[in-house]
């Protein structure tokens, strides 16, 4: 039998292709999307506002998105990055981490409503489940500002740490709607929260637990692992005096800069493009690919 190329008309297209490209390239997931911006009709042009918290390898996003027509709009941010300046030097991925920048953007988005004062959500973190409530602000019954919590694709299973970042808003004074069982302690069968329990996660007990494990049982491993602790002299006693100090200091003052970026000057366009530029390497022609080839070849029997 000859062969005959299949050729997909439009039809079939319109058909079976997924709609949206970032569906397609698995990095949004549509249907809780849908849910966390979709509103009632006589809420017109009313923002809904969602707790958007990501996990890099090296850093925590998070930021309150509203969405409108045009795209989406971030109304406050804040970053794990950003800790260094309130005394939080290492583990900056980590649950308490999540918990601190949680706060953070909690206290910023508050402040920048004038609503600090007015909301001042868990002083001083229990690890008791609460839900920030309406409170009096001129005279008047005031409701809390009210966002979602928008996880991505990342998984919601109990103890994750974006749960972290949800308990570090909360507490911070925002209203998010959650329920206690997927914080770190709920016990499946008698359905409860061990407060103990995620009160040691939001000041770093699990770390410090970790590092006497390691600094008895394997010393080396334990210089490997936390060098920049060692470095600093950070032990395992004083984590919890650490992120408490640091829990202050950002209701203190949420919007701290670092000294050092007063000082430095902002760089120009072409700056940034030269400085882009170190860091790639110059188109080659098929005669430079191949002389690049050769060299290699050749270095190689050199070594040999």
């Amino acid at each position: 039998m000859p062969f005959t190329k299949l050729v997909k008309n439009s039809a079939y297209y319109s058909r079976y292709q997924t709609k949206y490209k970032r569906r397609r390239a698995g990095k949004t997931d549509y249907y809780a999307r849908k849910r966390l911006i979709t509103q009632a009709k006589n809420k017109y042009n009313a923002p809904k506002y969602r707790l958007v918290v990501r996990f890099t390898n090296k850093d925590i996003i998070c930021q309150i998105v509203t969405s409108e027509i045009t795209g989406d709009k971030v109304f406050c941010a804040a970053y794990a990055h950003e800790l260094k300046r309130y005394g939080v030097k290492h583990g900056l991925t980590n649950w308490a981490a999540a918990y601190c920048v949680g706060l953070l953007i909690a206290r910023r988005a508050l402040s920048k409503l004038e609503l600090a004062d007015t909301f001042t959500g868990v002083e001083e973190a229990d690890g008791e489940y609460k839900l920030t409530e309406a409170a009096e602000h001129d005279g008047e019954d005031r409701r809390p500002f009210k966002c979602f919590l928008d996880v991505g694709l990342a998984r919601t299973s109990t103890g994750a740490k974006v749960f972290g970042a949800l308990k570090g808003a909360s507490d911070g004074g925002i209203l998010i709607p959650h329920s206690e069982n997927r914080f770190p302690g709920y016990d499946i069968e008698t359905k409860e929260l061990d407060a103990e329990s995620l009160r040691k996660y939001i000041f770093g007990g699990h770390v410090a637990e970790y590092m006497e494990t390691l600094a008895d049982d394997d010393e080396e491993r334990y210089k490997s692992q936390f060098q920049g602790y060692i470095d600093d002299e950070i032990e395992a006693d004083g984590l919890e005096e650490m992120y408490q100090e640091a829990h202050k200091a950002i209701r203190e003052d949420p919007f701290m800069k670092d000294e050092e970026e007063g000082e430095e000057e902002k760089k120009s366009k072409d700056e940034w493009k030269a400085e882009s530029k170190k860091h790639k390497l110059p188109k080659m022609s098929y005669e430079e690919k191949q002389e690049r080839v050769k060299a290699k070849i050749g270095k190689v029997k050199e070594s040999m």
